[in-house]
């Protein structure tokens, strides 16, 4: 039987929550595109009637800017629903409304002036902050001077700061909700006492290096490493004291790797660190210059540790979760030979004699909110 090659839980935008929490960066972007979807739809049945109401008082042009938004708008609803891409990643919306509701102010008074709220509210969840800012101090120019031309002076006073009034609310809530968002994405995908990745992103990372391999021919290789007798500094010196040989090793981990590795925290202390570009006898002496770091000088002043590692280098037509699997056995033997030593992983074997998925790794990434991926024996 062949190996299972594709990510399980591929995310759909319009899928439900559940299914896209396995990832949270991935959950966030899948919110942002329904919101796209929502805002296009609404606006699309908003507009719709109007193009038809313009048309039979006898504005053409406006009726035709109308038609080319609707256009716009099932562009976008299409081809996001049916091929997750963002129709020119929403630029002629802005375009668009704007000119929809100078125009319309210009030839139908107080009316037009009534689209120009929603639209300069809309741009701030459409593009990105920096470009909706842009976007709507010409908007606000533009109506200004419409504004100017076609009202009393008191009018042209009302409808300028009323309408900066309400892009500069919608622009601070706009900024707030993208903090959240980053700062909720952060705390999802990010251990809270060492500061490393979790297991939420390390089925896709590990499937952009499987992916990488098999396209390029570009190796990576990771490293599981895992603390000695962890329990006994627990146990002697309380969880408190544990808390900071884990910190402290973070950071001594930290200095010995690049910008690009991935250092992940996957159990209690157990981490694994994804090194791009690195071959299996790269991956040893880096994991042997690791431990060396650890073992070279006491934490917290007296106590010593030591850790075991393992290093597999990522083979050809192989899921991420056999390449896991062939570190962590190695893991286990680096344990059994007596610990505090660097064992490398045997190469994958694909067909019949794929070694299968060990139980124990198995409990651990259900456990950690993983079960949603599949592990296929070959």
């Amino acid at each position: 039987m062949a190996l299972l090659r594709q990510r399980e839980y591929a995310v759909n935008t319009f899928s439900s929550t559940n299914t896209m929490s396995t990832n949270p960066t991935l959950a966030v972007l899948g919110f942002k595109r329904q919101l796209l979807y929502h805002l296009h739809l609404w606006a699309f049945i908003a507009v719709a009637p109007l193009v038809v109401v313009q048309w039979k008082h006898n504005h053409f042009l406006l009726s035709s800017l109308l038609l080319l938004f609707c256009i716009n708008a099932v562009l976008v609803i299409v081809l996001l629903r049916f091929r997750d891409i963002y129709f020119l990643k929403g630029r002629l919306f802005p375009l668009l409304a704007m000119a929809c509701a100078a125009y319309s102010t210009s030839i139908t008074g107080h009316a037009g002036v009534y689209l120009a709220y929603p639209a300069a509210s809309a741009l701030f969840f459409l593009l990105p902050l920096g470009e909706a800012i842009v976007c709507n101090i010409i908007f606000i120019s533009l109506m200004a001077v419409v504004s100017f031309v076609k009202f009393p002076e008191a009018d042209f006073w009302r409808i300028t700061f009323s309408l900066g009034f309400n892009c500069l609310f919608s622009m601070i809530f706009a900024w707030l909700v993208g903090k959240l968002q980053n700062e909720l994405t952060r705390l999802a995908t990010t251990d809270p006492l060492t500061g490393c990745l979790n297991r939420s992103q390390l089925a896709d990372i590990l499937n952009s290096k499987i992916r990488m391999q098999e396209r390029y021919g570009r190796v990576s290789s990771l490293i599981l490493l895992d603390l000695d007798y962890f329990k006994a500094i627990n146990d002697k010196w309380g969880h408190n004291a544990g808390d900071k040989v884990l910190k402290e090793m973070t950071l001594r981990l930290r200095k010995r790797l690049r910008e690009n590795d991935r250092l992940f925290r996957i159990g209690g202390e157990e981490f694994m660190i994804v090194l791009p570009e690195t071959n299996m006898r790269e991956g040893s002496i880096l994991a042997q210059q690791l431990l060396t770091s650890i073992n070279s000088r006491p934490f917290l002043d007296d106590i010593k540790v030591t850790a075991s590692a393992s290093i597999a280098e990522v083979s050809k037509g192989e899921t991420w979760s056999v390449w896991l699997n062939r570190a962590d056995q190695a893991l286990y033997e680096a344990k059994a030979r007596g610990r505090n030593q660097v064992v490398s992983a045997g190469r994958s074997l694909t067909g019949v004699n794929a070694p299968p998925v060990s139980t124990a790794l198995r409990k651990r990434l259900i456990r950690d909110g993983l079960s949603r991926i599949q592990y296929r024996r070959s």
